[in-house]
């Protein structure tokens, strides 16, 4: 029987409308006090243990869930993935970022070809150049050991790498490997970004890693052609071989560009920018910082996962029941954000990466069909690590909107800190309010409890907590290389199995393309009218008036002016 062209047409969906006001009627009170359900949302995964009783679901509700995975043929896309089948459909692409951190002698085709020993090519080239760098005999072009590396990109170039190195630089092994290195990402076509990025840097000790497919991403290039002249102006032009290389398919441009090919890493289009943390976008920035065997500890935890969400059944597969409960609160309770509390401070960039993964990959209004949906897909997803979030947000999410929330602890502290005489250790402090949040959440505080404590009449309104907001927590052992690629590949699948219910297409983001369009537009325009003193013509009226108050308070700006080198 083939399946709707929507899966809110099908009878799962239409079971779990009818269930809502069911499960809206118990409060989370009542529902925490069964053990027997408590206990059986809970799952242990490699020393990893991932508790979702904290959620408005009954087991009757999770039930109709693994009905709702099986409408929208979720093992069989799941599969498909796998499989290299183009899933990507909009795209022709397949989509095989598992791949990326395959074993060596895994199988895993796109278009009837094993891609994993293309893979483990560019991982051992990374390995070696790597090593050649860090020894010190790949040095710049005085002859000095190249210490520092300035990574080129954006988007998914950026935000996972910059996740992973932040998450590692507090990792006793990782910093150890790391000592006397400095990592640096520039992303923002802003001079700011730039100048930030060199400061303090010398070019004799700089490499510069651009990663961009195409070679032609504007931002990036306009980016990496800045360095390209730092390093130029102070060593001269023939230096960029040895201070620059690149990660891209386009040999073609990186030659013209001044980088020699050899001194290129591949990565493929069946990889998508905000899943290519794992390939080359990633490992050759970190494996200079950190060394290819820790960074080859980060891939093997992500696979791990991996095989996790490929093998284990749905009950106990970790990614498939965040994303299953993420769908439920969406499409059903009508929850649109989605809070992301790491109780670490090396995660402080696994929020603004997941931003991207997921709302870049699940912002769609239409479905895989090209169907427009007539329900809600996708959520809002922000975070702060643990107690600065308490400090900040946290009064909306206990006593305004309501936003699930997901608490993610680690058992041993990357840096532990014992002071005599403290109660608890400086770890045990931070996770008090790990554990002590979601119970806060959920059960809230009622206007009998206050009346109990004697609060004045008056203040009783602003110190109840409704509570009935919904949580779940992930605890994982120690925040180790293998543990944080771990936690990105949970997050990476999560959100695959939330595209694959709904029935979009997690794989491609045409709506960032409009915007850059418009601005060629206004390029264009800035430079016809600096250069050939146009007016500006072709624009709506507000447009008009502020590009046209911008020119005239920036008319100091030379047309063509010298070169001018970002500094502080």
């Amino acid at each position: 029987m083939a399946s709707p062209a929507l899966i809110s047409e099908t009878q799962p969906w239409k079971d779990l409308k009818g269930h809502v006001e069911e499960v809206k009627r118990t409060h989370l009170r009542e529902l925490m006090s069964d053990t027997e359900r408590c206990r059986s949302m809970t799952v242990e995964f490699d020393d990893m243990l991932l508790d979702y009783s904290r959620q408005r679901a009954t087991p009757d509700t999770i039930d109709k869930l693994f009905a709702l995975a099986e409408a929208a043929s979720l093992k069989q896309k799941i599969d498909r993935m796998y499989n290299g089948e183009h899933i990507n459909s909009t795209e022709n692409r397949s989509v095989l970022h598992v791949a990326l951190r395959a074993p060596r002698d895994a199988v895993i085709c796109s278009d009837g070809k094993n891609v994993v020993p293309d893979v483990w090519n560019v991982l051992d080239k990374i390995k070696e150049f790597s090593e050649r760098v860090r020894s010190g005999s790949w040095v710049g072009a005085t002859g000095k050991v190249l210490k520092d590396v300035i990574s080129v990109g954006i988007g998914g170039s950026f935000l996972g790498p910059l996740f992973v190195h932040t998450a590692l630089q507090t990792e006793p092994e990782a910093s150890e490997h790391a000592r006397g290195r400095q990592l640096r990402f520039l992303a923002n076509v802003d001079p700011i970004d730039a100048a930030r990025n060199i400061s303090g840097l010398d070019p004799e000790t700089t490499l510069v890693v651009v990663v961009s497919k195409t070679f032609t991403t504007a931002e990036t290039m306009l980016n990496a052609r800045t360095l390209r002249e730092w390093i130029s102006a102070a060593l001269g032009p023939s230096a960029v071989a040895k201070h620059m290389v690149a990660v891209s398919t386009n040999l073609p441009l990186v030659e013209k560009f001044g980088i020699d090919p050899n001194n290129a890493f591949a990565f493929w289009d069946w990889v998508g920018g905000r899943y290519s943390v794992c390939s080359a976008v990633g490992v050759l920035p970190l494996s200079l910082q950190y060394g290819f065997p820790i960074v080859e500890k980060f891939l093997k935890g992500a696979q791990s996962i991996d095989q996790h969400f490929y093998s284990a059944p749905f009950d106990k597969n970790i990614p498939v029941l965040l994303g299953l409960l993420s769908v439920w609160n969406v499409s059903f309770l009508g929850y649109p954000a989605r809070a992301i509390l790491p109780y670490s401070q090396a995660l402080e960039k696994f929020a603004p990466h997941i931003q991207q993964v997921s709302m870049e990959s699940n912002g769609k209004g239409v479905s895989i069909e090209g169907v427009p949906l007539p329900f809600e897909a996708g959520e809002i997803d922000f975070g702060e690590p643990g107690t600065n979030g308490q400090h900040s947000f946290y009064q909306l999410i206990h006593q305004g909107r309501v936003i699930p929330c997901d608490f993610i602890g680690v058992m041993k502290s990357q840096q532990p800190v014992y002071l005599k005489g403290e109660v608890v250790n400086n770890h045990d402090e931070l996770m008090s309010n790990f554990f002590a949040q979601p119970d806060a959440l959920a059960y809230g505080k009622t206007p009998e409890q206050l009346q109990r404590e004697n609060v004045p009449p008056h203040l009783i309104p602003h110190k109840t907590f409704t509570g009935d907001r919904p949580s779940l927590s992930l605890l994982l052992p120690s925040l180790t290389a293998y543990s944080i690629g771990q936690l990105l590949a949970i997050y990476e699948h999560r959100v695959a199995v939330q595209g694959f219910v709904w029935g979009i297409n997690s794989f491609d983001q045409w709506g960032v393309e409009l915007g850059k369009s418009l601005a060629t537009q206004v390029r264009k325009q800035l430079n016809a009218s600096r250069v050939k003193g146009e007016p500006v013509e072709g624009f709506n009226y507000s447009t008009t008036t502020m590009l046209t108050r911008y020119l005239e308070a920036t008319s100091d700006v030379p047309s063509d002016p010298p070169t001018l080198l970002p500094r502080i």
